[in-house]
């Protein structure tokens, strides 16, 4: 699957349900027939949307973990709390479980961002306060994560 591009903003109705802003759907076309796995984020205080094909990727590697350790059986069963499969319905509207609603203190206003191969869906206000809290150190952050490229490195 290619990179998801774009961040956007959307309601969610009384029920959990949102309607994927069309580029979204667009994007995620060739994934809309095989569903999505929504978890909680392991970080923040959003959910996670994988198109399955991603989602199965990554439970290769977890289902890699040794389950006779301690450690791996709880993270496996944390990373795992409250994940739902979903489906887009006919009209392209995602239904939110009231579980991970309440996880991410959702309520009407949202943002769907795309983060590589899966959108995170944030409470608007909370999305804006971590970009905003994370602006005043994200050049530091940047330097680290992406300036250490050994491919680079070994060019100079």
């Amino acid at each position: 699957m290619n990179s998801l591009i774009g961040t956007y903003e959307c309601k969610v109705d009384a029920k959990g349900r949102l309607m994927l802003p069309a580029a979204l759907k667009k994007q995620l076309a060739p994934e809309l027939q095989n569903g999505f796995v929504l978890k909680r984020a392991v970080f923040q205080e959003c959910l996670e949307l994988y198109p399955m094909q991603e989602w199965n990727v990554l439970m290769q590697k977890v289902n890699k973990l040794n389950r006779f350790k301690k450690k791996n059986n709880d993270f496996i069963r944390r990373f795992t709390a409250g994940v739902k499969i979903v489906e887009v319905d006919a009209n392209g509207r995602l239904l939110i479980p009231k579980d991970l609603v309440a996880f991410a203190s959702i309520t009407k206003d949202i943002v769907m961002s795309s983060a590589v191969n899966i959108v995170e869906i944030w409470d608007k206000t909370k999305y804006e306060k971590a970009i905003d809290d994370a602006a005043v150190d994200f050049a530091d952050l940047a330097e680290e994560v992406m300036g250490q490229d050994e491919e680079y490195d070994s060019i100079s």
